[in-house]
């Protein structure tokens, strides 16, 4: 048997509400005589339990036993029929509105934590309500008996009287929290909202016969008991132990619950009892001849009590709120230890490692709740390997202190639901089901709030690194106050910046807050990481665009020829080398009235160019040739191009197709369709360089002879080459190393006629297995000494 404890100190003795007392009789059980007076229960210390444990006597322990034993409603209590509907309104909690069946103990321990809140607002102002000892602890315990399939909670709330339990428990619409509310208006600001009668009934998703043991301060200790059948029955309690004040419901569980009872914790711990003669005397007489020295030894053994150690199993309180609520404490009174110390018990993290960072916050209004936000040292390693499949949130839902679920992935959205940390609403309803709870309204409004501070908690983290852009105009010594700060922002983008993207994606509401906290490399920041208002705050002079490139490396990224111009003029690019990034400029399109521009696409403008126009009129004749002769490789237009240097060309997309990153990305999807993959690739523009010497001599090449084969052949072996550098997949690899093998052919100024020297066909002789010479019989086997 378990026993689990959910206050601040265990709770076992009933030492006070238990003791005899000489001017009282205890009422005798209805089926006995009325003249036979029942023994009171005594307390007695039982050796070998654990500390502080408690028993009664027998004949106490004799008939709670038969009641807790029993599924049929006692004779001699009164019956009571169930409000007529009650039936009706059970059978759709049970089968629509609790789809859950854990939902039932979350609903027995908000009543019970509702009762302990309607005794400690009366003890504002008559602390004797109370009483003393034990009995004045506000707390709940579960109770597990694994062999009579029982589960119990009781509380030391404030109890029902006999006209409460048919009130409360025999009529669906009444509610004793809420009675207890309107009568208590004029007290202020209790807002008890646990509704006793509907939550109660969702114990029949797990038992067939409840028994609820209730004392009440106005009155005597009853005990309801019913199967959920139309009827109740009640009956003063005169066999079971006194409450003191409180209640205690014991659910009989069926046998398709006992889950609920696997969770034990038995302990068999080690005691001396007394032996019995007859295993003493069997080991007497097996015992060998002794000598007269160890017989004297022996009496003197004899004296002393023979024992022996056997298995005894006890039981304990087990406390499990034992994380302090600190989001219900000042944030100014909450240290960094505590904070620390909390998140570790919150996420089960074991390590070492700080969180990032947290907030810890009130929020006001119509709706109110208090929240604490963890960023957690270290992303999950599977944190965004099943992102889209995976409902898994890490928020803990709480209504008034009561823990209520942490499956509520509408609490934040899913790009941050790498965050720790604690929800507590005073304004959403405890009593209803989970499904219910995700279509209140009030969810809307917390989860917009969350959002806000979880951002403006990321951005702190920047704020207070000292390697930010943003406190480049600190002081060395304000740097230095944040040296323990070093390196943290760029330690969270290394470890969550996926989230980041993933957010801008999809949360078009907070696309710019996100974008604010993008980090990426650039052709400008030395190997650190960049933000878009550093970029911005580079930007030359006139320059309207943000230049980017995507690609799979920064190395790779930063020998590509569309650069070469750019960093001529002393532009500044940014380095995109996740294949996310391709995903994510699609949906940002701007930023700070700037747009973005990637260089590998077409609408690139470095300024105005004088020169273009004679340009493009120059090599006219051979870009209307150059297209016409690439007819088969599916090229839109030739082009005059503005952002070469040393590149002879280069192929670049339509400004809102595919680049060449994005095609490879495409073609490397497991379940792609090559067929419609062709509406999205963008159309093929090559882009000459008309300052390079090939480009001036085909040019000069084409005004000769434009019908020449050869130079046809010179001219697609370009474009492929331009096409390679640029990013893209070569749709036929064979044609264009045959052109590269022609090419060398003729440097190598081979003859034309030159082929492959044939191969002698020699005779293949069968391959015969060489096999070692077998050891002789009891030689030693020899090595080599090289070998050794």
């Amino acid at each position: 048997m378990r026993k689990w404890a959910l206050s601040s100190a265990l709770l076992l003795l009933f030492l006070l509400t238990t003791l005899p007392d000489p001017a009282k009789k205890l009422q005798v059980n209805a089926e006995e005589s009325s003249d036979d007076l029942a023994n009171p229960p005594k307390v007695e210390e039982k050796l070998g339990a654990v500390p502080h444990g408690l028993s009664t006597d027998s004949e106490v322990a004799q008939r709670e036993a038969e009641s807790i034993s029993r599924k049929t409603l006692r004779s001699s209590a009164e019956k009571f029929e169930f409000q007529a509907e009650v039936s009706r309104l059970m059978d759709i909690i049970i089968n629509s509105l609790y789809s859950n069946k854990d939902i039932f103990l979350r609903e027995l321990i908000s009543n019970a934590s509702d009762a302990l809140d309607k005794i400690r607002f009366l003890s504002l102002t008559d602390k004797e309500v109370l009483g003393e000892g034990d009995t004045a602890k506000l707390e709940i315990q579960i109770k597990l008996d694994k062999e009579k399939k029982i589960l119990s909670i009781r509380d030391r709330g404030i109890g029902m009287t006999k006209e409460d339990l048919i009130n409360n428990l025999g009529t669906i619409a009444k509610s004793g929290t809420s009675a207890f509310v309107e009568k208590m208006q004029s007290g202020g600001d209790l807002n008890l909202i646990g509704q006793f009668g509907v939550g109660f009934y969702s114990v029949y998703l797990v038992a067939d016969y409840v028994e609820v043991v209730s004392k009440h301060n106005d009155d005597k200790q009853y005990v309801w008991e019913s199967k959920a059948d139309g009827s109740f029955a009640i009956s003063e309690d005169t066999w079971n132990e006194p409450l003191g004040r409180g209640t205690e419901i014991r659910l009989h569980l069926r046998d398709e619950a006992k889950e609920y009872l696997e969770e034990d914790k038995l302990k068999e711990v080690d005691v001396e009892v007394p032996a019995d003669e007859d295993e003493t005397s069997e080991e007497e007489d097996s015992s060998p001849e002794t000598t007269e020295e160890e017989t004297e030894e022996d009496e003197e053994k004899e004296k002393k009590p023979k024992t022996k150690t056997i298995k005894e199993t006890t039981s304990e309180w087990e406390l499990l709120n034992d994380m302090k609520a600190v989001w219900l404490r000042s944030p100014k009174e909450v240290t960094d230890e505590e904070y620390s110390k909390f998140y570790h018990s919150l996420a089960k993290d074991f390590g070492d490692d700080k969180p990032m960072g947290w907030s810890h916050f009130t929020a006001e209004g119509d709706v109110e709740f208090k929240a604490l936000l963890f960023i957690p040292p270290k992303a999950p390693h599977d944190l965004y390997e099943s992102y889209y499949n995976s409902n898994k949130s890490n928020l803990k839902l709480y209504v008034r202190r009561v823990f209520i679920s942490d499956e509520f992935d509408d609490l934040l959205p899913k790009y941050l639901s790498f965050l720790r940390g604690i929800v507590d609403s005073d304004t959403l309803p405890l009593n209803v089901s989970r499904e219910m709870l995700q279509q209140h309204s009030s969810l809307k409004t917390i989860k917009k709030k969350l959002i806000r501070k979880a951002l403006d908690m990321i951005r702190k983290l920047a704020e207070e690194d000292p390697d930010e852009y943003s406190n480049k105009d600190k002081t060395d010594e304000e740097k230095n106050e944040m040296e323990e700060k070093k390196g943290q922002y760029a330690k969270f983008w290394n470890e969550f910046g996926k989230s980041i993207k993933l957010g801008i994606i999809e949360d078009a509401t907070n696309r710019n807050r996100l974008a604010k906290l993008l980090r990426f490399e650039s052709t400008k920041s030395d190997g650190k990481l960049a933000s878009l208002d550093e970029y911005i705050s580079r930007m030359k002079p006139g320059q309207k665009d943000i230049f980017y490139l995507t690609g799979s490396s920064k190395d790779q990224l930063e020998k590509s020829p569309f650069l070469e111009r750019l960093t001529k003029k002393n532009y500044e690019v940014i380095f995109f080398t996740d294949p996310m990034d391709e995903y994510l400029m699609q949906y940002l399109m701007d930023y700070e009235d700037r747009k973005f521009q990637n260089v590998s696409k077409e609408g690139l403008k470095l300024g105005k160019d004088s020169r273009l126009k004679d340009l493009k009129e120059s090599f006219k004749e051979l870009t209307e040739w150059w297209k016409k002769a690439l007819e088969s490789e599916s090229v839109d237009s030739v082009k005059v191009s503005s952002r070469l240097h040393d590149t002879p060309c280069v192929v670049v997309t339509s400004k809102y197709g595919w680049s060449a990153n994005m095609e490879k990305i495409m073609q490397a999807q497991t379940l792609s369709d090559s067929s419609k993959q062709a509406y999205m690739r963008g159309k093929r523009v090559l882009e000459i360089n008309p300052r390079h010497p090939i480009i001036k001599e085909l040019r000069d090449k084409v005004a000769q002879d434009n019908e020449s084969e050869e130079l046809k052949q010179t001219a697609r072996l370009v474009y492929q080459t331009a096409l390679m550098e640029s990013g893209f997949n070569l749709p036929d690899p064979k044609e264009f190393a045959s052109s590269i093998y022609k090419s060398v052919h003729k440097s190598l100024d081979l003859s034309p006629d030159a082929a492959v020297e044939e191969e002698d066909e020699a005779e293949e002789q069968p391959e015969v297995e060489e096999k070692e010479p077998a050891a002789k019989e009891g030689s030693e086997p020899s090595f080599d000494k090289d070998e050794l």
